[in-house]
């Protein structure tokens, strides 16, 4: 005699065979994606001027009575070791790397004069700008359904 079948299951479901179900998927709906796109404003000058102090009062207390606490937050915000500010020239290097991450007009040259001839008002000025840079961030996230 031969194995039962699948009718012959379903008929005798009582008896001592073993029950074979079948698996069933139902379809998905498909796979979801999502996308981030960020876009960041680039260009031009610096946002605020060297001598811009009075907009950001906290900025100018921390870079008027401990400029170096003011090194270590820039360094956070610039994405790097807090320990960054403790290398020499490490503030210069910040400054020119804001001012090419952003694509703001300007030199070397002048990146060195402001750091070393005016080091509390160049931390000032770069916090400054990773604020207002960093702020201007907009995240658009789309889903897009891929049906299967």
């Amino acid at each position: 005699m031969d194995s039962p079948g699948p009718k012959d299951i379903e008929a005798n479901p009582t008896g001592s065979e073993k029950m074979e179900c079948p698996v069933l998927t139902q379809p998905g709906l498909g796979e979801t994606t999502t996308t981030v796109t960020t876009i960041t404003q680039t260009g031009g000058d610096w946002s605020t001027g060297l001598f811009d102090v009075c907009g950001d009062a906290s900025t100018l207390l921390m870079g008027a009575f401990v400029p170096c606490c003011l090194d270590l937050s820039l360094a956070h915000q610039y994405g790097e070791c807090m320990c960054l500010p403790l290398l020499p020239g490490s503030t210069f290097a910040m400054r020119v790397g804001i001012r090419e991450r952003f694509k703001i007009r300007g030199n070397v040259c002048e990146d060195w004069m402001t750091v070393y001839c005016c080091y509390p008002l160049a931390l000032c000025q770069m916090i400054r700008e990773m604020k207002r840079r960093l702020k201007t961030q907009i995240y658009t996230v789309s889903t897009a359904l891929e049906s299967s």
